[in-house]
């Protein structure tokens, strides 16, 4: 079993380049985020057609969170409880015994932003809705954009970014809960000393530059690791495409036996 995560930043802006993206990389599950479409502007039958189907939590302009399957899929939550004024950031599903989550975790856009301790209680809502739900040890794997740098491997500059937004410690505790609760980083775990991104800026040549960050993730519970056989940062589509213009983050990538 293949499964993905991927912010598309944009569904129908960039819904070509996932349909190329589909095709090229065959993946059984994929945890969308960013979508900025409501449910019934979904494009069920392009992905149909595809061969995936799909389950949606949408928000006009923004936010927005989807799992595409090539099997049926149970939806298990919409939305994280109490968070619901923060926007489609959340969606699970049971597929094929292994229980997948999507994620669109808060930017929080300064330290000084109001935004800022709204992203921290969406974190800690986040915690606690894992702790209630998720049985350690049942397969389980949570895709999405984080938005934390959880460490400064995964910054192009701590020296520069360390402290501010992304790279903050109140931001790295509120990661490092989820693995205290017993989440693997998948991609980390196989490669504990490699600096690698997920996401550039589409400013300054940033991708070209290797100004980037790490801040997309796939956790798996234990029973789920154990079954990684191979996890990538899919960097080269990040790069334009038969002329289609790319999201800013980078799908990451896992083989399950």
């Amino acid at each position: 079993m293949r499964v993905a995560t991927w912010n598309v930043n944009g569904l129908r802006a960039r819904l070509e380049f996932v349909l190329h993206w589909l095709r090229e990389r065959q993946p059984d599950v994929v945890g969308l985020q960013e979508l900025k479409l409501t449910d019934a502007q979904f494009p069920h039958a392009e992905l149909e057609k595809a061969g995936y189907r799909a389950l949606s939590h949408g928000q006009k302009s923004w936010n927005g969170v989807a799992i595409l399957s090539r099997e049926a899929a149970t939806l298990t939550q919409q939305g994280l409880p109490g968070q619901e004024d923060f926007g489609a950031r959340l969606i699970s599903a049971d597929i094929g015994g292994l229980s997948f989550t999507s994620v669109y975790c808060p930017n929080g856009k300064a330290l000084d932003h109001a935004d800022f301790p709204r992203k921290l209680a969406w974190f800690d809502a986040l915690a606690a809705h894992l702790a209630e739900r998720h049985d350690p040890d049942r397969p389980a794997v949570i895709g999405g954009d984080f938005n934390v740098c959880p460490a400064p491997l995964d910054s192009w500059s701590e020296d520069e970014l360390g402290g501010g937004i992304f790279h903050s410690e109140a931001e790295r505790q509120r990661f490092q809960r989820l693995l205290d609760q017993g989440f693997v980083d998948v991609y980390r775990r196989r490669f504990p000393e490699t600096q690698a991104f997920s996401w550039w800026d589409y400013r300054g040549g940033a991708f070209h530059r290797k100004r980037g960050l790490r801040i997309d993730f796939l956790l798996a519970t234990p029973s789920a690791m154990a079954r990684v056989r191979a996890v990538e940062i899919d960097r080269d589509s990040r790069k334009k495409k038969e002329g289609l213009t790319p999201s800013d983050h980078a799908p990451v990538l896992a083989d399950l036996d």
